[in-house]
């Protein structure tokens, strides 16, 4: 009886990776999520605000990087004006960058023109700056309602608030820092800013809690406002 051809083992070989080019090429065409990590049961948001600063952003970049975290940075209009080197070095580093107003007022006691121009105001600077249009708007002190829910949705922006308050802007120790992390479940949100010392020294031991439970520091979905895997299909662009 016939048999069937035989390749050459190089043939064998290209045919093998043009399938597998073919089978990638399906998937991200429609819109398969990115395989999980060994080791993810799930991903939480870091969030850093009140940045950029030269003071600050780079230390907390460099230990981000070192610890292998990506975190999402809610900068202030007014600072990534000042600071636009800052802005791009976030985007490099690969953090996702959020619209956390331009001078950080309490939004709620503002007109709609002038929520609407701390809003636009920032969009445009972080994007002057080098960060991409933010998908993501975090109301200062979390302080929302309605007008500012219609202004955020005139740009496109998903509200961010937070499941857990680290209290760093408060003094928190360290370890209170940490001990706030550990507290994070799969798609919640942690609250903290980019200037205390202390959550920069709580940085390595974020990344230590983190993977003892699990956990890996993912992106917020501009969908659900939730935590998902960085490129995961439903995050949509940056």
């Amino acid at each position: 009886m016939p048999t069937s051809p035989r390749l050459p083992l190089r043939a064998l070989v290209t045919a093998l990776a043009v399938t597998v080019t073919a089978v990638a090429s399906t998937a991200t065409a429609t819109g398969a999520t990115a395989p999980r990590p060994a080791g993810c049961a799930g991903y939480v948001g870091l969030t850093f605000d009140d940045g950029p600063s030269d003071a600050h952003t780079p230390a907390l970049l460099a230990a981000l990087r070192q610890n292998g975290l990506r975190a999402t940075m809610f900068n202030e209009g007014q600072y990534a004006a000042a600071h636009p080197a800052q802005v791009r070095a976030e985007a490099a580093a690969g953090m996702w960058i959020g619209n956390h107003s331009y001078t950080h007022p309490h939004m709620t006691q503002l007109g709609q023109a002038q929520m609407d121009s701390e809003i636009s105001r920032t969009q445009q600077a972080i994007a002057s700056a080098g960060g991409g249009t933010p998908r993501l708007f975090r109301p200062p002190y979390g302080e929302t309602n309605g007008t500012l829910q219609a202004v955020e949705a005139e740009y496109g922006l998903r509200q961010v608030v937070w499941d857990v308050d680290s209290q760093d802007w408060n003094g928190a120790s360290t370890d209170a820092i940490v001990q706030a992390v550990s507290r994070l479940t799969a798609g919640q949100i942690i609250l903290m800013h980019e200037w205390p010392a202390n959550t920069l020294a709580a940085v390595p031991r974020i990344a230590q809690v983190l993977a003892s439970r699990g956990l890996c520091a993912g992106m917020i979905s501009p969908q659900t406002g939730r935590a998902v895997a960085p490129g995961s299909a439903v995050h949509g662009a940056r």
